[in-house]
């Protein structure tokens, strides 16, 4: 019985004038999987703007590239290995980290950092705290071997992700421009080599996998689809593709990742508008009695195919046989068009390299949107006293510390992290008059209420991030993770939030260059979808190293708030704590440009010791967060926005989650408001840092808060697991 669709049967019949065999019908379940064909979001992805002066290489090879200086160039990718982590939460995060530090390798590109965004249920169940903790030894134990710094990272818990957890990871590489590659082949005659691991039977079918709901069976009915990684041999693999493309051997180079050998060598051909042929008894195993099927489909790690001279074949196994890889030729690139596969003396598959590749029929919902939500929140009687609140929402799982999760990484392999973990985005040194400021996440609370504002509010706040290291953004990937497309709901959830993102991204000049799409994150277990979490990462670049962090430094300073706080509460922290449901969310500001290019020049002043964007949890969570080493004196009675002024009650001042808001902390206030009146943009000096204590002076009154019940409140994951 064939796990096709019968309409897909009937296209590929029609096409190819016979009804395809065995084999062929594994390579099409793979290559035309949502996972890669992008079939039912190809649409919506196309309206995303994707050119820039920075771009070199946009939206789909196996990673963007981006000009950096001179001829430096950045490569960015982002991968989603979700479905994985769940049957098999160590292996399936420790393979979404070798597969994207692949991506970016098969770009010519070395790999110098990682992000990790990670989704999780509450950790009030133990099934829960199972998936968070092996997810995390995942990416340290596979990171850490490989020598690439995880920097920056986002955690977030939902009970609606306790049977499909989100596993995104973003990778960051550096290259000369003269060595990039792409995954396009050049030419008839090239001859194709496969390096790296030999190729067994974990992960048959990764692709159709991801591309389908996870059931209560999945830990053991699908354990054979999760991919099992080696990073001691993806460090040898990362050495030895770099030594082949600076030597100038390799034309083309693709990575062995969703849909396996067939997926990576047909996308090459397709590429090229060239055909090839393959023959698997070249293909070196790890087991015996291996049929054509698995061969071509199954997802071994630590792989890559790449396109070589006829020439050069023998000089390209040398460097493999150096680095101990294993390495043959196994086919050779055509000017046939088609797609040719031998094994054992005979024909297994012989299809259209660019139907095969490229040519799934579109499936589209129609989007079905829904009655207009109440805005009006619900939200029961609070008797907690305000700094009761505050504690609270500091020891929520989505507001603690994370420091338990980066502590496991290695954030300083390759020297080059100036700005660690913890802070609004990671920061890395190029050279003496170059840093790259690195944040990702998104807020998937703001987006289930309002897809389109959630989502665009989703890539301001990354851009804030990086403002806030005095680093412009010029670069955005994504990883579009939802539920079931063929749900009218979901895809309008999904069709939103790329309007969302695509607007945001427009408004602030940023080309989104790749990313991914992971659809069918349910979970028949729970009997619900994830909520819509189309995770962004960011890149952007600062001409200074020497960045501001967000502790509070000096005694004296002033402290102001950049933006304007709105009493728009839905999504908030704060009621999800309280049991709080509905309400307006934050709306992106107007102009938000001008917000990102007044921090940006503020910084650039030289005059801020501190600052930080406020984001979850709101103002009083934001300054909590600065209080490190000193403490401040806060009045926000007379802040616009804030009681006494336009109405505001104090819980809307202190956790309204109001986008585009910035506090800076500064020795010369009046050099910093000069610039942020120069770009027309509100702000206030709402306090002073200095003594021991937060005291932050609201319309009802004093909240004082130590350093220490700050701390006790923050390190609540960290508690629970020890």
């Amino acid at each position: 019985m064939s796990l096709l669709p019968q309409t897909d049967i009937d296209v590929i019949t029609k096409r190819i004038g016979r009804v395809p065999n065995q084999v062929e019908e594994g390579c099409f379940l793979n290559l035309w999987s949502e996972h890669c064909s992008y079939r039912s979001s190809a649409k919506h992805l196309r309206t995303f703007p994707t050119v820039g002066d920075r771009v070199i290489i946009g939206p789909g090879d196996d990673a963007a590239i981006i000009h950096l200086k001179d001829d430096l160039v950045l490569a960015i990718g982002m991968e989603s290995h979700n479905h994985p982590s769940y049957v098999d939460p160590y292996n399936g995060a420790a393979t979404g980290v070798g597969g994207i530090v692949r991506d970016i390798l098969s770009m010519g590109a070395r790999p110098i950092a990682l992000m990790d965004l990670l989704y999780f249920g509450m950790p009030d169940q133990p099934k829960n705290v199972y998936l968070f903790e092996h997810v995390i030894e995942g990416i340290a134990g596979y990171g850490n071997c490989i020598g690439v710094p995880v920097v920056r990272g986002e955690t977030c818990f939902d009970s609606a992700y306790s049977g499909n957890p989100l596993v995104n990871v973003v990778c960051v590489g550096l290259a000369h421009q003269k060595d990039v590659v792409t995954a396009t082949a050049q030419a008839s005659g090239n001859a194709l080599i496969l390096m790296g691991s030999t190729t067994g039977r974990d992960g048959l079918g990764g692709a159709s996998f991801a591309s389908r709901d996870l059931s209560e069976e999945s830990e053991s009915e699908d354990r054979s689809s999760v991919q099992i990684g080696d990073p001691f041999t993806e460090k040898l693999l990362i050495e030895a593709v770099l030594e082949a493309i600076e030597a100038g051997y390799v034309f083309a180079c693709r990575d062995l990742g969703a849909a396996g050998l067939v997926g990576a060598s047909a996308e090459m051909g397709a590429k090229g508008d060239l055909g090839l042929h393959l023959n698997l008894d070249n293909v070196r195993l790890r087991e015996s009695g291996m049929t054509p099927y698995e061969i071509l489909i199954a997802e071994s790690q630590e792989r890559m195919v790449l396109e070589v001279d006829p020439a050069d074949p023998r000089a390209v196994l040398a460097i493999a046989e150096k680095y101990d890889l294993n390495a043959s030729v196994i086919g050779e690139f055509t000017d046939d068009g088609q797609y040719v596969v031998e094994f054992e003396g005979e024909v297994v598959v012989d299809l259209p390299i660019t139907f095969l590749s490229g040519g799934a029929p579109a499936f589209e919902s129609e989007p079905e949107i829904p009655e207009e939500q109440v805005e009006d929140a619900e939200m029961p009687e609070i008797k907690d006293d305000m700094k009761t609140c505050v504690l609270k929402l500091l020891a929520s799982p989505n507001i603690a510390s994370k420091e338990w999760i980066y502590r496991q990484y290695d954030h300083e392999v390759q020297i080059r992290t100036v700005m660690k973990p913890g802070d609004d985005a990671g920061v890395l040194r190029i050279d003496d008059e170059t840093a790259l400021a690195l944040s990702c996440g998104c807020n998937p609370a703001h987006i289930t209420l309002d897809p389109y504002n959630g989502a665009a509010g989703s890539v301001l706040e990354n851009a804030m991030n990086l403002a806030c290291k005095g680093a412009s953004p010029v670069a955005l990937v994504n990883c579009l993770n939802f539920g079931d497309p063929e749900d009218p709901l979901i895809y309008w959830q999904f069709a939103e939030s790329v309007r969302g993102i695509g607007d945001m991204a427009r408004a602030l000049g940023i080309p989104v260059v790749g990313g991914n799409v992971s659809f069918y994150n349910e979970s028949d277990e729970f009997g619900t979808a994830i909520p819509p979490t189309p995770s962004i990462g960011m890149v952007g670049i600062s001409g200074d190293c020497h960045v501001p962090g967000m502790g509070f430094a000096d005694a004296g300073d002033a402290i102001i708030l950049v933006g304007e706080t709105r009493a728009k509460l839905g999504g908030s922290e704060y009621y999800r704590v309280y049991g709080g449901s509905g309400g307006s969310v934050p709306v992106p500001p107007a102009g938000p440009q001008r917000i990102i290019d007044s921090v940006v020049a503020a910084i650039g002043t030289g005059r801020v010791t501190s600052a930080h964007d406020v984001s979850n949890g709101g103002l009083a969570v934001a300054l909590c967060e600065m209080v490190q080493v000193v403490g401040a004196e806060i009045d926000l009675t007379g802040v616009t926005g804030v009681t006494g002024v336009t109405g505001l009650d104090p819980d809307a001042a202190l956790f309204a989650e109001s986008h585009g808001r910035v506090i800076l902390a500064t020795s010369d206030p009046d050099a910093v408001t000069r610039v942020l009146q120069a770009h027309s943009v509100s702000h206030q000096i709402i306090g002073e840092v200095g003594g021991c204590d937060l005291r932050i002076r609201t319309g009802d009154g004093v909240v004082v808060l130590s350093p220490g019940e700050i701390a006790e409140a923050g390190e609540s994951i960290t508690r629970m697991m020890r």
